[in-house]
């Protein structure tokens, strides 16, 4: 449970945390000062690997996401909030780490392209916040958020990983302008993926699904490589004031005393009555002992 009564009490903990406490400060900010857009950050983050055609070439191979794009996609976030709720070396983290191990083992790919889908979850979130957060993430935040995935790359074997924010971000920017460009296979699933975002959207809004990821995605290139429609003045100027009413209010409001994500609990169709670790992953990988029994008491 979130320990500090409101949003000054937090920001001023998040500025003098200790990087000895990195796992703690990237918890907080995730799960309580800054939730709703690292979410959505990392809800992004999943659309930006389709737009590289090396990766995505793979992915519609294995075919998971057209077959399955709701569960692939709040699986996806399980894991990674899994991760950070528990820490990666508690049992359910230790779990989560194998199966991501596992379901990468035999999937083709560089050492970049590695790197790159691990900073796409600290690069895009974080770059979400600073333009469009109610506040900006603080300097230990950063750098908690950079620890995390630098101990997480290690887990999973990828080398080389940036040991600062600035550099992962110089990476990130070097590796897109080298590496996305349209591709059949990425734009196929793009359309496969898109009907879980407009499933979270009011009933009016669906058919403006697409358009909605281009105005967060804000980037030309991007959306063009995803097949998605350029987003217009007028459409990114109306997100910028909704973002900015919301960040209005969330200022005057306390600070939530509930955690954004619980561990097996209920939280989605796909799951109402919440799940354990074992159902969580593709359906066409074989399951590992080492999930079983690790749901919670």
């Amino acid at each position: 449970m979130n320990i500090h009564a409101t949003l000054a009490a937090s920001l001023h903990c998040q500025q003098t945390a200790s990087p000895d406490r990195w796992e703690a400060t990237f918890r907080q900010m995730v799960l309580f000062d800054l939730a709703a857009d690292m979410e959505l950050g990392f809800f992004l983050s999943y659309y930006r690997n389709f737009a590289i055609p090396g990766i995505a070439a793979p992915l519609y191979t294995n075919a998971e996401i057209q077959q399955r794009p709701v569960k692939r996609s709040y699986d996806t976030a399980i894991v990674i909030y899994e991760l950070i709720a528990n820490g990666l070396d508690s049992d359910r983290g230790q779990a989560m780490v194998e199966l991501l191990n596992r379901v990468h083992r035999n999937v083709p790919g560089s050492k970049d392209d590695f790197l790159y889908v691990l900073l796409t979850l600290l690069v895009v979130p974080i770059r979400w916040v600073q333009k469009h957060g109610w506040r900006q993430p603080t300097t230990a935040e950063l750098a908690a958020a950079s620890r995390f995935f630098i101990e997480l790359g290690d887990r999973m074997n990828i080398t080389s990983v940036p040991t600062s924010y600035a550099d992962a971000e110089g990476f990130f920017d070097r590796y897109e302008a080298a590496n996305v460009a349209p591709s059949a296979e990425g734009q196929h699933l793009m359309d496969a993926t898109v009907q879980v975002f407009q499933s979270r959207l009011p009933v009016p809004l669906r058919p403006l699904a697409k358009r909605l990821i281009s105005n967060m995605l804000d980037d030309d290139r991007l959306t063009s490589s995803l097949g998605l429609p350029r987003a217009g003045s007028i459409s990114r100027a109306a997100l910028k004031r909704g973002l900015e009413l919301r960040n209005a209010i969330t200022r005057r409001r306390s600070l939530k005393t509930q955690a954004h994500f619980t561990p097996g609990e209920a939280g989605s169709s796909l799951y109402p009555n919440g799940y354990s670790l074992d159902q969580i992953g593709p359906v066409n990988v074989p399951r590992s002992p080492v999930l079983a029994g690790n749901e919670l008491p």
